[in-house]
């Protein structure tokens, strides 16, 4: 069995661009669909998508033709090609994915509409590879499914607070920077956010505390703040965390440097998914696509220990690891532990 074919929903939009980016001449996938608005309908990729992304428009996807999500959805015609990356708005996806699920198809999605039910993973490889095995209770092997990504903010801070659970987390105080391109294109109106900093995102704030809880699987209090700063790509954030161990520098910096991509047998993981930084003015936006496998990274720095708490600055890549790189990292999770029941193999 060759690739799997997938779908990308809202494939013109900055996410689904992502995916298109992230997905291009990928070892498990190939892209053979691509679903936007229905004034898109029949239009080819490149001349309907204002490229917002370091590159180029992949020249094998940009001369594929667009389909709307009603053409899509009313054929049903990709019952082989059951794998869909979507990054549709929330309020279209909570509609749209449950009906894709129903229908057999496994979605794998950046939205947040089905996060918070208790049989849909909120899937980070490197904090709770295990739950992807949740789509059993939806009833995969027979039925589909639908796996989500966390928030971007979210993600970051749960790469980085995962291999720190040995320690006991009781409290996390979190500050986030984050970009524009978070809030999608065209986004914030530049008179609004030049030369100023927004300190309100609508929802932000509780989807860490719920998220960060669920991924991890602890009680810890969160308290966040989470702010809208003028510069174009990556989530910067500063955390404080009280462990109910006593932990200094040094046993941060040996959980982190533990972790190891390679054990994930997947494509996009980084052979180290935390690089720590040891200058003091990084880790910095600008570095938002830097890495062994660009923008798929979190990186840390700025580490210290006041009274009985740990510090640290983290940045997280929002478009890329927070965004559509998080769910290709899922959707080859998937592939790896259950390629043989579709009767693949890598």
């Amino acid at each position: 069995m060759g690739k799997f074919k997938v779908s990308i929903l809202g494939a013109t939009g900055m996410v689904g661009q992502a995916f298109v980016l992230l997905l291009n001449d990928h070892p498990y996938f190939e892209v053979k669909h691509l679903v936007a608005s229905d004034r898109r309908e029949g239009k080819k990729y490149r001349d309907s998508t204002r490229w917002l992304l370091p590159g180029k428009i992949p020249e094998n996807v940009g001369e594929l033709e667009l389909e709307s999500i009603d053409k899509f959805l009313g054929e049903k015609k990709n019952t082989e090609n059951k794998i869909v990356f979507s990054a549709l708005p929330s309020d279209v996806a909570a509609e749209v994915e449950p009906e894709l699920s129903s229908a057999g198809y496994f979605v794998f999605s950046n939205a947040s509409a089905m996060r918070y039910r208790e049989d849909v993973p909120i899937l980070i490889p490197e904090a709770n590879v295990d739950s992807i095995s949740l789509i059993e209770k939806q009833g995969f092997p027979q039925a589909g499914f639908v796996v989500t990504n966390a928030n971007c903010s979210t993600t970051g801070l749960a790469v980085a607070l995962a291999p720190l659970r040995k320690f006991g987390i009781e409290q996390v105080f979190v500050s986030t920077y984050q970009s524009i391109s978070g809030a999608g294109y065209p986004g914030i109106a530049s008179l609004d956010i030049l030369g100023n900093v927004l300190p309100y995102i609508e929802g932000e704030e509780k989807k860490i505390q719920v998220e960060l809880k669920k991924i991890l699987g602890v009680s810890a209090e969160v308290y966040p703040y989470c702010f809208r700063v003028p510069v174009d790509f990556g989530h910067l954030e500063t955390i404080w965390v009280k462990f109910e161990k006593q932990v200094n520098e040094s046993d941060i910096r040996e959980a982190w440097e533990e972790l190891s991509g390679e054990s994930f047998g997947i494509p996009t993981m980084p052979k180290k998914p935390i690089v720590y930084l040891e200058d003091s003015f990084n880790p910095q936006p600008r570095l938002a696509f830097a890495g062994d496998i660009p923008g798929m990274v979190v990186f840390t720095g700025r580490l210290r220990k006041e009274n009985n708490m740990i510090g640290f600055v983290l940045l997280v890549n929002n478009i890329i690891k927070g965004a559509a790189g998080g769910s290709v990292q899922n959707a080859e999770v998937f592939v790896k532990k259950y390629g043989r029941v579709l009767g693949w193999e890598k």
